[in-house]
């Protein structure tokens, strides 16, 4: 399925959005999906940032990613 720039960075902040709500389900349009785990909605995003990447005709060199189970001190 081939996705616009615009399209593909919307589906990427609502991918964002739920991972920092704690979220596991997405709804984008008339798509509903349910992850299973937080590794599955991080594969999902690094795809998304991967493909944006090129688009926009640049390379990603990695995606680093800041977790914590929510707990502060």
């Amino acid at each position: 399925m081939a996705l616009d720039l615009a399209t593909l960075r919307k589906y990427r902040d609502a991918l964002l959005d739920a991972r920092y709500s704690g979220e596991r389900e997405i709804r984008f349009g008339n798509e509903h999906t349910v992850f299973k785990s937080d590794s599955e909605l991080a594969a999902a995003i690094a795809d998304c940032e991967a493909r944006i990447a090129a688009l926009e005709g640049r390379r990603v060199k990695g995606v680093r990613f800041h977790t914590s189970k929510g707990l502060w001190k």
